[in-house]
């Protein structure tokens, strides 16, 4: 039959029998966050604690199944969720191709999040809107510049510090806390 369930916002259509061979379309979508991280396990550690807590279930990619599937495959499969975090964590640095020819030796350097941690946060913005996307940034840390409207929450040591926040955007976001 042409039986059709239909997601949050920019979810496309899933088909009644694939539901049925992929458990993980089947699972309620207001009970899964996808957790973006850099290199600060802790941080997701934390993070994953706080939704767990709050009877979410959390996505973290590498402790997902790999199947077989390639790295952009396995993410796709995993990403049919009702939110996400991304944490914006100072993994990387760099600067513009301008600022290190003015000065290649001693070039401004900025704390940066990884740029995959940047890619799916623009792919969750997209997939899921804005108002389903929440980062949580380390002090210091810059900011990307064209993705304003997105919720953004400093954190200095924990998430405890941010955590109330946090749970208000999610239950506003229509995820089902307990």
């Amino acid at each position: 039959t042409d039986d059709f369930i239909l997601g949050p916002p920019g979810y496309e259509r899933v088909d009644r029998q694939d539901e049925q061979s992929n458990p993980r379309a089947a699972a309620s979508s207001h009970e899964r966050v996808f957790i973006v991280h850099g290199h600060d396990h802790p941080l997701k550690r934390e993070v994953e604690i706080l939704l767990t807590e709050l009877g979410l279930q959390p996505v973290v990619l590498h402790r997902q199944t790999d199947e077989g599937q390639t790295l952009i495959e396995k993410f796709e499969r995993n990403s049919e969720v009702g939110y996400a975090i991304i944490l914006l964590t100072p993994d990387d640095v760099g600067c513009s191709a301008a600022e290190f020819a003015k000065s290649p030796g001693a070039p401004n350097m900025e704390l940066r999040a990884r740029q995959n941690v940047i890619f799916e946060l623009g792919f969750f913005a997209g997939r899921l809107g804005r108002k389903r996307v929440c980062c949580i940034y380390k002090t210091g840390v810059v900011l990307p510049s064209d993705l304003n409207g997105i919720v953004y929450k400093e954190v200095r040591n924990s998430v405890e510090e941010i955590g109330y926040a946090v749970m208000k955007e999610l239950k506003a976001a229509g995820m089902k806390i307990k």
